[in-house]
């Protein structure tokens, strides 16, 4: 994160509708580390992250002109990135779920059954390489309506009103797939950390 953010207030966007060539270049050398990142988090796959890169540019530079300001530039660059991300992923997996349609998913809603405190687990363990993997991993096995939401609301840090705005669905929907998110992920980390204490108490503290 950080100065991968998606950065827009700093551009003149009658420069960039003009077609400025020098606006241009820097508009996408500073947006594309953003880009890429959450296409490559939302496929896992470098070389599909690598075409929604191309093709969020190349269809943003085309409609720039008839940007009307409706919403923030960032918001409208990340909503063409997610889309093109899901209809890449729509068509290698045509059995996943659509997040267009403003419902409720079928995900169930139970709590985890067992949550470790991870309180016990030393510090390099939490930040080793393979935790690392594994939460990555754990976030591929969301689905796509669920990965979205947590990719742009907890790791690109927009809002929930702009993440509502990106997948054209409403902030509740927003807050439902994010409540959901959260507690699958804490449920799959929980089962590896808990794996890995060094002593699994069969009683409360003492």
């Amino acid at each position: 994160m950080g100065d991968n953010k998606i950065r827009t207030a700093e551009f003149s966007l009658d420069a960039l509708k003009d077609g400025d060539p020098e606006e241009t270049r820097r508009f996408v050398e500073a947006n594309s580390n953003a880009v890429y990142r959450l296409a490559l988090r939302m496929l896992g796959d470098e070389q599909d992250a690598e075409d929604v890169l191309q093709e969020t540019f190349v269809k943003a530079l085309r409609s720039l002109k008839s940007f009307e300001g409706r919403s923030n530039l960032s918001t409208w660059l990340f909503r063409i990135a997610t889309n093109e991300a899901l209809m890449l992923l729509r068509k290698k997996k045509p059995d996943a779920v659509s997040i267009d349609a403003e419902r409720e998913d079928d995900e169930g809603s139970s709590e985890p059954v067992e949550l470790v405190d991870w309180c016990c687990m030393p510090e390099r363990e939490l930040l080793s390489d393979e935790s690392k993997r594994h939460m990555e991993a754990a976030i591929q096995k969301l689905s796509p309506a669920l990965r979205a939401v947590f990719e742009l609301r907890d790791v690109e840090g927009l809002s929930v009103r702009e993440t509502a705005e990106v997948l054209n669905v409403s902030e509740a929907v927003v807050k439902t797939r994010l409540l959901r998110a959260r507690l699958k992920l804490r449920e799959d980390l929980s089962a590896y950390f808990g794996s890995r204490l060094p002593e699994r108490r069969s009683h409360g503290k003492e």
